[in-house]
């Protein structure tokens, strides 16, 4: 791995040492997936621009598209007001999921807990009248 860049102390880790890490797409807003990183897939995800997690199974570094080869490049990390969790900006390509989906959120839970199938992670149009 290349050099470590520094990482913000106020990032709040658990006590497993992980951080949740939500990939939204950049340019479209589409959220991908989410996974957890650990301070050195998230160094090696800052000092090379590709991104890389924790994989809980496999308990190892886990270089999305390694195998699928469908790659997730950098282009900005946020992290929210409470220094939780991470925002990953990406630009993937291919699908995100393993199941093969561009998203990993594309199940749909109905207001009558029935499930249903998205194409995507975009949500539907609500009906205003479904609000109230």
């Amino acid at each position: 791995m290349t050099d470590i860049p520094p990482l913000p102390e106020t990032l709040q880790f658990t006590a497993d040492g992980l951080i949740p890490a939500i990939a939204q797409q950049f340019d479209t807003g589409e959220v991908l997936m989410m996974a957890w990183m650990n301070k050195n897939s998230l160094a090696e995800t800052l000092a090379t621009g590709r991104i890389c997690y924790w994989s809980r199974s496999r308990r190892s570094l886990w270089r999305k598209g390694d195998t699928s080869g469908h790659i997730q490049k950098l282009i900005e990390l946020r992290y929210d007001c409470d220094a939780d969790s991470i925002l990953v900006l990406v630009d993937q390509s291919g699908a995100a999921c393993h199941e093969g989906t561009r998203s990993c959120f594309t199940r749909r839970l109905e207001i009558d807990g029935s499930i249903s199938e998205a194409e995507t992670a975009y949500p539907t149009k609500i009906d205003e009248s479904a609000r109230q």
